[in-house]
């Protein structure tokens, strides 16, 4: 079977005693870095030496089909650098290979940035959507934010240091200068901080300069009397910034609840 095994985001205190568990066992490991892999088992004091084969966003869909292959007869531990195999990291292209190839895929739950941000950030938790890292052109940055902009979720996104004050600034221009929103950085580490505040007030505090690992929390919008018309412009929006027009109209139908099928049918009829 294929193991995603989540490694710790920063505090090594938080592997799991199954993540060493399967380590000291493992006999491959396909790692994102195989150096940042090796550090982590001499780290967890892990005696065992598997073989480690790279798998990153630059070969996944060349090797996805020997490792799948190699599957079949023995168990493959799947690592990132930090937290959850899949999420903003490679493996996606392999589990989707395995599911194909009716291989077993199973996970070692553990330390995830984006629910750790989600949970310490003061926002809503009940509802959130996971967003990824932000464009790094601004054109196509703040089309993505247009796309979400009236989605009533706690939104997650992952940006660069470097970056964090320019998207703030974004953000406030597209969602408001109001809405509310925390930085959360270094996460589990030594230098943890989670800043809260509007928008705008996160992008003055950013411009201070920011640094390590950070994660951005916005809060939902407010409520909204949703009419087709807007319903629409959502879909549109959503559309212009990359999504499939089915995947598109779901997810405004889920936000907005008018239908799917009447949001299809008026998109379809405005182009």
């Amino acid at each position: 079977m294929i193991i995603l095994a989540a490694t710790p985001i920063g505090n090594l205190g938080d592997a799991s005693r199954r993540l060493i568990e399967v380590l000291e066992a493992a006999a491959v490991v396909a790692a994102e870095d195989t150096r940042t892999t090796q550090r982590l088992l001499q780290a967890l004091n892990i005696s065992n030496r598997p073989r480690l084969i790279p798998l990153h966003d630059h070969n996944e869909k060349r090797v996805s089909a020997d490792l799948v292959a190699l599957a079949r007869d023995e168990d493959l531990v799947v690592l990132s650098d930090a937290g959850m195999p899949t999420v903003s990291d490679p493996g996606y292209g392999l589990v989707a290979a395995a599911v194909e190839a009716g291989v077993e895929v199973t996970a070692i739950p553990g330390p995830s940035a984006v629910l750790t941000a989600l949970a310490i950030s003061g926002l809503p938790t009940d509802r959130f959507a996971f967003e990824g890292f932000a464009a790094r052109k601004q054109g196509e940055r703040r089309r993505a934010f247009d796309a979400v902009a009236e989605d009533p979720r706690t939104l997650v996104f992952f940006e660069a240091p470097t970056r964090t004050e320019q998207t703030l600034r974004d953000m406030a221009q597209v969602f408001g200068n109001d809405r509310r929103g925390a930085v959360c950085r270094e996460l589990t580490k030594l230098y943890e901080q989670v800043v809260r505040g509007t928008l705008s007030e996160l992008a003055d505090w950013a411009a201070g300069g920011v640094r390590g690992e950070v994660v951005l929390v916005v809060a939902g919008a407010p409520d909204v009397a949703w009419t087709l018309e807007k319903a629409l412009a959502g879909v549109q929006a959503r559309v212009s910034a990359g999504s499939r027009l089915k995947d598109a109209t779901r997810e405004v139908a889920a936000s907005s609840g008018i239908s799917a099928r009447d949001l299809y049918d008026a998109a379809v009829a405005a182009k």
